[in-house]
């Protein structure tokens, strides 16, 4: 197993730029934190860790490049990623019209089930296109084939650390007591900033050629 690290490595280098890079991952995890608190953030982030997981084995039988030829996945994928970004724009946008109550004075009713908050994760991270064309490199470049049983099931392991622990550093920090404060002075800026981010990437998605 070995022989194989330098592979592992390779994909896993890849990964873990997709993962800390901010994306609509990091705004994801923003609006909820900020929104939620720290306990939704990193519900969430363990939904995302599931979904890299999936993407990861996917990757690994060579499913990812497959989709990458398919035509018709990739525009569903597009188009499903384009519509929940838009439906994340039209939350910020309405709460930066009328700004929640600063996480910990919330609403039970505003609360969401913590399965909801895994399975929203878990859905966003299959329909990112971030990261999907993300493990599209990795099985490009990752030569994940040629790898022992054993560093396939260390692979995944290491796919799963990666997207739960990257997405939940940017959770931690982004939950942490000083953002919160500087988000209660500026959150009306924030969330429209947030807002504007989704719309613009949904539209790109929308736009964007198979």
């Amino acid at each position: 197993m070995i022989d194989d690290l330098p592979n592992l490595f390779l994909a896993w280098s890849i990964q873990f730029t997709g993962v800390v890079s901010p994306g609509p991952g990091v705004a994801l995890i923003l609006g909820i934190a900020t929104a939620q608190g720290r306990g939704a953030a990193l519900r969430c982030c363990l939904g995302i860790g599931l979904g890299g997981l999936l993407l990861a084995a996917l990757t690994v039988f060579g499913l990812a490049a497959l989709l990458a030829e398919w035509r018709g996945a990739m525009i569903a994928a597009r188009w499903i990623g384009a519509a929940y970004l838009a439906w994340l724009a039209w939350g910020a946008f309405r709460r930066a019209a009328r700004p929640p109550a600063v996480p910990g004075a919330a609403p039970a009713a505003a609360r969401h089930s913590a399965l909801r908050q895994v399975a929203g994760g878990f859905a966003f991270q299959l329909s990112n296109p971030k990261a999907i064309f993300f493990w599209i490199a990795i099985a490009s470049v990752g030569a994940l084939h040629t790898v022992s049983p054993a560093a396939l099931l260390l692979f995944l392991a290491g796919a799963f650390a990666i997207s739960f622990g990257g997405h939940a550093g940017w959770a931690l920090l982004l939950s942490s007591a000083p953002f919160r404060r500087l988000y209660a002075r500026a959150r009306r800026g924030v969330e429209t900033a947030l807002g504007a981010f989704f719309a613009l990437t949904a539209l790109k998605l929308a736009a964007a050629r198979p």
